[in-house]
């Protein structure tokens, strides 16, 4: 389970020396969950989904200031459709449904979920949305945030949409291992709706 050093890898200043400690610290802690994750996707939607651990290859100076695993139905990437994230930046741990990247009918997603706003009202309180995977933003889940977003989303060419919840670095859950993990899968089982509405309309 992600610890302390696990968030320090993000104080290590060049690109070679912070890779070398996500590859150390944080993978191996990435392959773990998302086994168990996807495993569990897999059995509740009654299809095969993949792990796919973020490299960033292209980066050639500047460190990546959070890194992630995808969950998705694409063995060969995530980023073409809407997917499951598990990653963390140096303040929290995230897990997100994601639609970024310009994918395929992305004015279509949107409007689905535009046309179908009681599916948030049915989250939990603590919930979140980010409107941008480069930056480590987020923005507390309420309607008027909601309706925003998703308006951007269908309506600018850069925009993304990713809603879920965070546990910040100083939880108390990292002390529970078991806990935390089952607060991450409890997290992608509330999304579950959400995607399905999204996976339906981008088909």
């Amino acid at each position: 389970m992600f610890n302390e050093e696990s968030f320090a890898v993000f104080t290590l200043a060049g690109l070679d020396e912070r890779m070398a400690a996500i590859r150390h610290e944080i993978q191996p802690v990435f392959q773990t969950l998302a086994q168990d994750f996807k495993t569990r996707l897999s059995t509740e939607l009654g299809t095969e989904y993949f792990s796919h651990i973020a490299q960033h290859r292209r980066r050639t100076i500047h460190p990546p200031d959070s890194t992630l695993v995808a969950l998705s139905r694409n063995k060969r990437g995530y980023k073409m459709e809407p997917h499951f994230q598990l990653g963390i930046a140096p303040d929290f741990v995230f897990m997100w449904l994601a639609c970024i990247d310009q994918p395929p009918q992305k004015q279509e997603i949107a409007q689905a979920l535009l046309d179908q706003l009681t599916l948030f009202q049915m989250l939990p309180a603590d919930f979140y949305l980010s409107g941008d995977h480069t930056k480590n933003l987020i923005t507390p889940l309420t309607q008027p945030a909601v309706e925003k977003m998703l308006l951007r989303f269908r309506d600018v060419k850069k925009g993304e949409f990713q809603i879920g919840r965070i546990i910040p670095k100083a939880s108390t859950l990292w002390q529970q291992p078991a806990a935390a993990q089952c607060y991450m899968w409890e997290t992608y089982q509330q999304l579950l709706p959400l995607y399905q509405t999204m996976i339906k309309t981008g088909k």
